[in-house]
């Protein structure tokens, strides 16, 4: 289809972080964006005020008349894997004849014209895309950016290349889930991470693995593809494409970071390649795991022709994703971190990192498990990666897309976190927190713990 002759634009779970994104594309387009959504949030208020027709009950007759009196081929629906199968405005469209596509589908054909950017992996692709597009931007790179989480730079999801200059580059944010990144078909790649996850999609490592593979072989002949060296031994370079293929961690692969040094919060390094060397780097979004992330996003700037001086200004002037390692309160009396991690590998790299930063300081976790299963799947690995903190509260699970499973709570991980633990509730977390000693709070998880954000942050700027 031509996306360029749509009246209408209809998404089915127009909240989510991607498919919002698409939703403003399309109204910077010039058509006309309506959506559905479960239920309001601060980003849904957000699309309103931009000029979307948004509803939040399952009803057929909630869909605009210009949508269900247009011609259907004037009409684009696009549908998030999340949905319900019983759903009952996504039967309307169905029996009666719309063009429906899984977001990914639609990102594919609106980035097939542009030299695209794909950042895959299990975790860390929001704030490696996100970085990737604000050196790009910095470094006067015609560039649009479909991004998994808000920038703090840009206070959105989609940055928008401008029409009739010099060729543009689309930064793709290639999300596994649903393996939906396998409609894209990128000029470079990257992958940060290829550790088991999504086991209800994709039944066991060894298909997350196969996927991953998949995906890589989408890089255009003669493209570039960078890997961490934490993630290419899970790979099979057999099955790569015909690509340049370039690792990067921290002292090791191919692109290094060297000489990392903490002052006042902000990293130092220094980036080492065969064929590059660029000192005195300062990053302040926090973290190795996020240095790490930097040296996918400077390799793909470099790649794209970003001078040396652009790309040290940019590093020191990213200030990160909205809940990817973000400061809420920071004083002389009390840390507080929020986090969207929700993997056993992110919470791992999260925590050391707040350790290493803090090292004298008593380290409080509230952790907010994400889905029945994969807190099945990982239990041992929460347990561990938890027990980094000085002590942890847990919440009840966020089932999302899910189901209760028999036996499954977050209680099952209390047994195996070695430092002092307790349950509570959203409703009697702030009261619990009142009877700690607070010195460096972190809240982890990927549900609506976010929703917390806000009274905690008051409770300990008043206190």
């Amino acid at each position: 289809m031509r996306l360029e002759q749509l009246h209408s634009v209809y998404f089915l779970g127009i909240g989510g972080i991607g498919m919002s994104a698409l939703a403003r594309w399309f109204m910077h387009r010039g058509m006309a964006v309506y959506g559905y959504d479960k239920t309001p949030t601060k980003l849904t208020d957000q699309l309103i005020s931009e000029g979307m027709k948004i509803h939040f009950d399952d009803q057929v007759s909630l869909i605009a008349e210009d949508v269900k009196s247009s011609d259907k081929e004037s009409v684009l629906v696009i549908y998030t894997p999340a949905i319900p199968k019983d759903h009952q405005e996504w039967a309307f469209f169905r029996e009666h004849g719309y063009v429906i596509k899984k977001r990914a589908e639609v990102l594919g054909l609106i980035t097939q014209s542009l030299f695209a950017v794909g950042v895959a992996g299990t975790h860390g692709k929001t704030t490696t895309s996100s970085m990737v597009a604000h050196l790009l931007k910095v470094g006067g790179v015609n560039v649009s950016a479909f991004l998994g989480g808000i920038t703090q730079n840009y206070h959105s999801n989609l940055l928008i290349h401008e029409e009739g200059l010099e060729e543009a580059v689309a930064v793709i944010e290639a999300d596994e889930f649903d393996r939906s990144f396998l409609h894209l078909h990128p000029n470079i790649s990257v992958i940060t991470a290829v550790d088991p996850d999504h086991l209800d999609i994709y039944g066991d490592d060894a298909h997350i693995v196969a996927s991953f593979n998949d995906y890589a072989q989408l890089t255009s002949a003669g493209g570039e593809l960078f890997i961490s060296a934490n993630a290419v031994s899970r790979l099979d370079k057999a099955k790569l494409g015909e690509v340049s293929i370039k690792t990067y961690g921290i002292d090791k692969g191919d692109i290094q970071a060297k000489n990392i040094q903490i002052v006042d919060g902000v990293f130092h390094f220094d980036y080492t390649s065969d064929l590059h060397q660029i000192s005195g780097l300062e990053l302040l979004m926090p973290g190795y795991h996020n240095v790490e992330n930097a040296l996918a996003a400077i390799s793909v700037a470099l790649s794209l022709g970003v001078s040396d001086s652009a790309i040290k200004e940019g590093i020191s002037t990213f200030k990160g994703v909205k809940r990817r390692f973000e400061y809420v309160v920071k004083n002389n009396q009390t840390i507080y971190i929020d986090d969207y991690a929700h993997h056993p590998a992110e919470i791992d790299a999260f925590l050391k990192s707040v350790k290493a930063m803090y090292p004298n300081k008593k380290v409080t976790a509230v952790f907010q498990p994400h889905l029945f299963t994969r807190t099945r799947d990982f239990a041992a690995g929460f347990s561990e990666s938890l027990s980094l903190a000085d002590e942890v509260v847990l919440l009840d699970i966020y089932p999302a897309r899910e189901l209760p499973i028999t036996g499954v709570t977050s209680e099952m991980l209390l047994e195996a976190i070695t430092v002092p633990h307790q349950m509570s509730s959203k409703s009697n977390l702030l009261e619990d927190l009142k009877k700690n000693e607070i010195e460096v709070l972190v809240t982890i998880g990927a549900g609506d713990i976010d929703t917390l954000v806000l009274p905690i942050k008051n409770w300990l700027e008043n206190k």
